[in-house]
Protein backbone atom coordinates (compact mmCIF):
# COMPACT_ATOMS: atom_id res chain seq x y z
CA UNK A 1 0.00 0.00 0.00
CA UNK A 2 1.20 3.57 -0.67
CA UNK A 3 1.40 4.81 2.62
CA UNK A 4 0.07 8.81 2.85
CA UNK A 5 -0.55 11.79 4.77
CA UNK A 6 -3.45 13.64 5.31
CA UNK A 7 -3.06 15.93 1.90
CA UNK A 8 -2.93 19.79 3.10
CA UNK A 9 -4.09 21.95 0.13
CA UNK A 10 -2.95 25.12 0.52
CA UNK A 11 -4.24 26.60 -3.11
CA UNK A 12 -7.80 25.14 -1.72
CA UNK A 13 -8.13 25.88 1.76
CA UNK A 14 -12.04 24.81 1.32
CA UNK A 15 -10.60 21.18 0.47
CA UNK A 16 -8.95 21.54 4.24
CA UNK A 17 -12.09 22.57 5.50
CA UNK A 18 -14.11 20.30 4.35
CA UNK A 19 -12.46 16.79 5.44
CA UNK A 20 -12.52 18.55 8.88
CA UNK A 21 -16.15 19.06 8.68
CA UNK A 22 -16.72 15.33 7.36
CA UNK A 23 -14.55 13.89 10.10
CA UNK A 24 -15.55 15.53 12.89
CA UNK A 25 -19.47 15.80 11.85
CA UNK A 26 -19.11 11.96 11.95
CA UNK A 27 -17.46 11.18 14.71
CA UNK A 28 -19.96 13.27 16.14
CA UNK A 29 -22.68 11.37 15.20
CA UNK A 30 -21.41 7.68 14.96
CA UNK A 31 -19.38 8.20 18.30
CA UNK A 32 -16.95 4.83 18.83
CA UNK A 33 -18.84 3.62 16.14
CA UNK A 34 -16.67 5.05 13.42
CA UNK A 35 -13.96 3.19 13.45
CA UNK A 36 -11.81 4.43 10.18
CA UNK A 37 -12.38 7.46 7.61
CA UNK A 38 -10.60 7.23 4.58
CA UNK A 39 -10.28 9.64 1.64
CA UNK A 40 -9.12 8.23 -2.17
CA UNK A 41 -9.93 8.95 -5.92
CA UNK A 42 -8.77 11.55 -7.49
CA UNK A 43 -7.94 13.57 -4.93
CA UNK A 44 -5.44 11.32 -3.84
CA UNK A 45 -4.53 9.49 -7.48
CA UNK A 46 -3.31 13.25 -8.62
CA UNK A 47 -5.93 14.51 -11.28
CA UNK A 48 -7.77 16.37 -9.02
CA UNK A 49 -9.93 19.02 -11.02
CA UNK A 50 -11.16 21.62 -8.15
CA UNK A 51 -13.68 22.42 -10.87
CA UNK A 52 -15.71 19.44 -11.73
CA UNK A 53 -13.96 16.41 -9.48
CA UNK A 54 -15.69 14.84 -6.94
CA UNK A 55 -14.63 13.69 -3.41
CA UNK A 56 -14.81 9.86 -2.54
CA UNK A 57 -14.50 8.43 1.02
CA UNK A 58 -14.92 5.43 2.69
CA UNK A 59 -16.21 5.44 6.44
CA UNK A 60 -15.57 2.31 7.96
CA UNK A 61 -18.15 1.47 11.21
CA UNK A 62 -17.80 -1.00 13.41
CA UNK A 63 -21.57 -2.32 13.06
CA UNK A 64 -24.41 -1.58 10.40
CA UNK A 65 -26.12 2.13 10.17
CA UNK A 66 -29.40 2.42 12.09
CA UNK A 67 -31.85 4.30 10.92
CA UNK A 68 -31.63 6.98 13.77
CA UNK A 69 -27.89 7.33 12.40
CA UNK A 70 -28.77 7.04 8.92
CA UNK A 71 -31.38 10.44 9.70
CA UNK A 72 -28.16 12.28 11.30
CA UNK A 73 -25.68 11.03 8.60
CA UNK A 74 -28.39 12.51 6.05
CA UNK A 75 -29.12 15.90 8.07
CA UNK A 76 -25.52 15.87 8.33
CA UNK A 77 -24.78 15.59 4.74
CA UNK A 78 -27.60 18.18 3.53
CA UNK A 79 -26.27 20.64 6.03
CA UNK A 80 -22.70 20.52 3.90
CA UNK A 81 -23.82 21.31 0.88
CA UNK A 82 -25.79 24.05 2.29
CA UNK A 83 -22.56 25.33 3.70
CA UNK A 84 -20.29 24.17 0.74
CA UNK A 85 -22.47 25.45 -2.37
CA UNK A 86 -18.85 24.47 -4.81
CA UNK A 87 -19.35 20.76 -3.74
CA UNK A 88 -23.04 20.63 -4.45
CA UNK A 89 -23.63 16.81 -5.91
CA UNK A 90 -19.44 16.07 -5.98
CA UNK A 91 -19.13 14.26 -2.84
CA UNK A 92 -19.58 10.44 -2.34
CA UNK A 93 -19.11 8.90 1.34
CA UNK A 94 -20.10 5.10 1.84
CA UNK A 95 -20.81 3.86 5.51
CA UNK A 96 -19.83 0.23 4.92
CA UNK A 97 -19.33 -2.25 8.33
CA UNK A 98 -16.43 -3.77 9.16
CA UNK A 99 -17.80 -7.25 8.29
CA UNK A 100 -19.22 -5.83 4.97
CA UNK A 101 -15.74 -5.30 4.60
CA UNK A 102 -14.18 -8.25 4.96
CA UNK A 103 -17.13 -10.02 3.60
CA UNK A 104 -17.51 -8.30 0.35
CA UNK A 105 -16.41 -10.98 -1.95
CA UNK A 106 -18.84 -13.53 -1.02
CA UNK A 107 -22.07 -11.81 -0.32
CA UNK A 108 -24.16 -8.64 -0.36
CA UNK A 109 -24.57 -6.10 2.95
CA UNK A 110 -26.00 -3.21 3.42
CA UNK A 111 -24.14 0.11 3.07
CA UNK A 112 -25.18 3.46 3.66
CA UNK A 113 -23.79 5.83 0.35
CA UNK A 114 -24.39 9.00 -0.77
CA UNK A 115 -22.75 10.05 -4.31
CA UNK A 116 -23.14 12.30 -7.08
CA UNK A 117 -26.67 12.02 -8.71
CA UNK A 118 -28.15 10.33 -6.22
CA UNK A 119 -29.01 10.88 -2.59
CA UNK A 120 -28.14 9.33 0.65
CA UNK A 121 -29.51 5.91 0.39
CA UNK A 122 -29.36 2.13 1.93
CA UNK A 123 -27.88 -0.26 -1.35
CA UNK A 124 -26.49 -3.69 -1.21
CA UNK A 125 -22.98 -3.80 -1.92
CA UNK A 126 -20.59 -6.90 -2.46
CA UNK A 127 -18.50 -7.82 -5.39
CA UNK A 128 -19.25 -4.80 -7.55
CA UNK A 129 -18.01 -2.51 -5.30
CA UNK A 130 -13.97 -4.48 -5.54
CA UNK A 131 -12.53 -1.78 -7.53
CA UNK A 132 -13.49 0.36 -4.97
CA UNK A 133 -12.15 -0.92 -1.84
CA UNK A 134 -9.10 -2.12 -3.65
CA UNK A 135 -8.33 1.72 -4.67
CA UNK A 136 -8.72 2.03 -0.65
CA UNK A 137 -6.43 -0.61 0.23
CA UNK A 138 -3.92 0.31 -1.83
CA UNK A 139 -3.58 4.29 -2.67
CA UNK A 140 -5.93 6.51 0.26
CA UNK A 141 -4.99 8.84 3.01
CA UNK A 142 -6.24 7.53 6.62
CA UNK A 143 -7.81 10.71 7.73
CA UNK A 144 -8.81 8.93 10.83
CA UNK A 145 -8.27 5.27 12.07
CA UNK A 146 -6.46 2.30 10.99
CA UNK A 147 -4.54 1.41 7.62
CA UNK A 148 -7.43 0.55 5.44
CA UNK A 149 -5.32 -3.42 5.05
CA UNK A 150 -5.94 -4.30 8.42
CA UNK A 151 -9.80 -3.56 7.86
CA UNK A 152 -10.34 -4.61 4.29
CA UNK A 153 -10.20 -8.00 2.69
CA UNK A 154 -6.92 -8.25 0.90
CA UNK A 155 -7.56 -8.06 -3.15
CA UNK A 156 -5.20 -9.99 -5.22
CA UNK A 157 -3.62 -8.41 -8.42
CA UNK A 158 -5.80 -10.69 -10.71
CA UNK A 159 -9.35 -10.02 -8.48
CA UNK A 160 -8.65 -6.71 -9.60
CA UNK A 161 -7.86 -6.81 -13.03
CA UNK A 162 -10.73 -8.96 -13.43
CA UNK A 163 -12.99 -6.41 -12.65
CA UNK A 164 -11.54 -3.83 -13.89
CA UNK A 165 -12.16 -5.93 -17.17
CA UNK A 166 -16.05 -6.54 -16.01
CA UNK A 167 -16.88 -2.88 -15.35
CA UNK A 168 -15.21 -2.01 -19.15
CA UNK A 169 -17.70 -4.80 -20.11
CA UNK A 170 -20.65 -2.55 -18.46
CA UNK A 171 -19.42 0.35 -19.68
CA UNK A 172 -19.57 -0.83 -23.51
CA UNK A 173 -23.49 -1.84 -23.14
CA UNK A 174 -23.81 2.11 -22.00
CA UNK A 175 -21.94 3.70 -24.53
CA UNK A 176 -25.18 5.19 -26.05
CA UNK A 177 -25.95 6.70 -23.22
CA UNK A 178 -23.27 9.75 -24.07
CA UNK A 179 -24.49 10.19 -27.32
CA UNK A 180 -26.02 13.44 -25.92
CA UNK A 181 -23.39 14.49 -23.23
CA UNK A 182 -20.42 15.53 -24.64
CA UNK A 183 -18.56 15.24 -21.27
CA UNK A 184 -19.75 11.85 -20.56
CA UNK A 185 -18.10 11.05 -24.02
CA UNK A 186 -14.78 12.53 -22.35
CA UNK A 187 -15.52 10.35 -19.03
CA UNK A 188 -15.66 7.15 -20.88
CA UNK A 189 -12.36 7.99 -23.11
CA UNK A 190 -10.36 8.45 -20.03
CA UNK A 191 -11.96 5.56 -18.20
CA UNK A 192 -11.25 2.90 -20.59
CA UNK A 193 -7.53 4.61 -21.11
CA UNK A 194 -7.07 3.84 -17.41
CA UNK A 195 -8.74 0.34 -17.42
CA UNK A 196 -6.47 -0.70 -20.35
CA UNK A 197 -3.47 0.61 -18.72
CA UNK A 198 -4.32 -1.29 -16.10
CA UNK A 199 -4.81 -4.35 -17.22
CA UNK A 200 -1.51 -3.98 -19.30
CA UNK A 201 0.46 -3.09 -16.30
CA UNK A 202 -1.52 -4.19 -13.63
CA UNK A 203 -1.64 -1.06 -11.83
CA UNK A 204 -3.83 2.08 -11.82
CA UNK A 205 -2.52 5.53 -12.14
CA UNK A 206 -3.80 8.90 -12.78
CA UNK A 207 -6.16 9.38 -15.82
CA UNK A 208 -3.76 11.63 -17.23
CA UNK A 209 -0.76 9.88 -17.12
CA UNK A 210 -2.94 6.79 -18.64
CA UNK A 211 -4.26 9.39 -21.07
CA UNK A 212 -0.49 10.23 -22.12
CA UNK A 213 0.22 6.68 -22.38
CA UNK A 214 -2.70 5.64 -24.58
CA UNK A 215 -2.10 8.66 -26.60
CA UNK A 216 1.26 6.87 -27.49
CA UNK A 217 -0.05 3.45 -27.96
CA UNK A 218 -2.54 4.64 -30.04
CA UNK A 219 -1.29 8.01 -32.17
CA UNK A 220 -4.31 7.50 -34.32
CA UNK A 221 -6.38 8.34 -31.59
CA UNK A 222 -3.93 11.17 -30.14
CA UNK A 223 -6.01 14.38 -31.24
CA UNK A 224 -9.08 12.58 -29.43
CA UNK A 225 -7.68 11.85 -26.57
CA UNK A 226 -6.46 15.32 -26.18
CA UNK A 227 -9.67 16.92 -27.12
CA UNK A 228 -11.27 14.75 -24.10
CA UNK A 229 -9.42 16.49 -21.80
CA UNK A 230 -10.61 19.81 -23.02
CA UNK A 231 -14.51 18.52 -22.92
CA UNK A 232 -14.21 17.57 -19.34
CA UNK A 233 -12.99 20.89 -18.42
CA UNK A 234 -15.29 22.65 -20.39
CA UNK A 235 -17.88 20.66 -18.71
CA UNK A 236 -20.60 23.50 -18.04
CA UNK A 237 -20.45 24.78 -21.59
CA UNK A 238 -24.04 25.03 -22.90
CA UNK A 239 -23.04 25.90 -26.68
CA UNK A 240 -21.83 22.39 -27.39
CA UNK A 241 -22.78 19.78 -30.59
CA UNK A 242 -22.67 16.63 -28.31
CA UNK A 243 -23.57 14.45 -31.39
CA UNK A 244 -21.07 15.66 -33.57
CA UNK A 245 -17.81 13.98 -31.70
CA UNK A 246 -20.20 10.86 -30.66
CA UNK A 247 -18.93 8.90 -33.57
CA UNK A 248 -15.15 8.82 -32.82
CA UNK A 249 -15.76 8.86 -29.47
CA UNK A 250 -17.96 5.43 -29.67
CA UNK A 251 -15.64 4.19 -32.01
CA UNK A 252 -11.87 4.68 -29.87
CA UNK A 253 -14.42 3.46 -26.30
CA UNK A 254 -15.68 0.00 -28.14
CA UNK A 255 -12.55 -0.44 -29.46
CA UNK A 256 -10.30 -0.04 -26.12
CA UNK A 257 -12.67 -2.07 -25.04
CA UNK A 258 -12.27 -4.71 -27.07
CA UNK A 259 -8.76 -4.79 -25.99
CA UNK A 260 -9.37 -4.68 -22.29
CA UNK A 261 -11.74 -7.85 -22.69
CA UNK A 262 -9.81 -9.76 -25.09
CA UNK A 263 -6.57 -9.50 -22.79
Amino acid sequence: MHKKEAPKHLKYPEINRLLDAVLSQAREILGEKLVGLYLYGSLVAGDFDYEISDVDFLAATETLIDENEFAALEKMHNQLVKDNLEWENRIEIAYVSLDALKTFKTRQSQIANISPGEPFHFLEAGKDWLLNWYFVRENSVTIFGEPPVTIIAPISKDEFIQAVREQAGERGKNVELAKHSRPYQAYLIMTVCRALYAVKNGEQVSKRRAASWAQKQFPEYFSLIENAFEWRANSRDENVNHEATFPEAKKFVNYIIDKIVGE
